[in-house]
């Protein structure tokens, strides 16, 4: 079965998209975790980011395309991304992992779904959330728990993230044309499906953690 001219695309986007996370994750354990508690349990996160990584990054290498080839068209709206999406505190860093991430890896599922099951069964294994949902929604409920006006600070933290988010999409979508295909093969119906199914995500990841 020949492949949609987007699979590379989007395993390329997702390997840089998880190496990142590892990367950011890492540094956040560091400088932000409040305890060492914390610190280890975000950086076991981090290391399952990096296995993720591995994983798209050898299947890249199986399809015939160069890892580093099919990385580097995203570089440049992902790197924007955590620039401008910097949290400044522990329950910030939590609800980017959980909110921002989250809604942003929700457009390569769905991207996922017009694909050979092979790669989306693969696409499918390296969103598996591997514990990161609990890990923060009990972390920020506790935070909000301990300081209740946390709450609206948070809440408009998540919906910047939810408006960068999108914005890199649209980024994403005009680097590599083909990658945007995959979301609307079925025409204006699927864009409309696609942003019901992302708000309902979303309003779902805000109601877990109380905000």
């Amino acid at each position: 079965m020949k492949e949609s001219p987007g699979v590379v695309d989007l395993l390329g986007v997702l390997a840089y998209a998880e190496l990142s996370a590892y990367a950011r994750m890492t540094e956040d354990a560091v400088t932000l975790a409040p305890s060492l508690g914390d610190r280890a349990a975000l950086s076991e996160l981090a290391v399952t980011e990096y296995a993720h990584f591995r994983l798209l990054r050898d299947r890249l290498a199986d399809l015939g395309a160069d890892p580093d080839e099919a990385m580097s068209p995203f570089v440049e709206a992902l790197d924007a991304w955590h620039t401008l999406t910097r949290p400044s505190d522990w329950l910030q860093a939590l609800v980017k992992t959980y909110v921002g991430d989250g809604i942003a890896l929700d457009f390569y599922r769905e991207a996922a779904r017009h694909l050979d099951p092979s790669i989306a069964e693969l696409v499918d294994e390296v969103l598996v959330d591997e514990g990161r949902s609990q890990f923060a929604v009990e972390r920020v409920r506790a935070g909000i728990e301990a300081e209740p006006a946390a709450a609206a600070r948070l809440a408009l933290w998540a919906r910047r993230l939810v408006g960068e988010a999108l914005s890199q999409g649209q980024q994403v979508a005009s680097v590599r044309p083909e990658l945007a295909r995959l979301l609307v093969e079925s025409g204006p119906a699927d864009i409309s499906r696609l942003f019901a199914t992302l708000q309902e995500a979303h309003g779902k990841r805000m109601a877990a953690m109380g905000l």
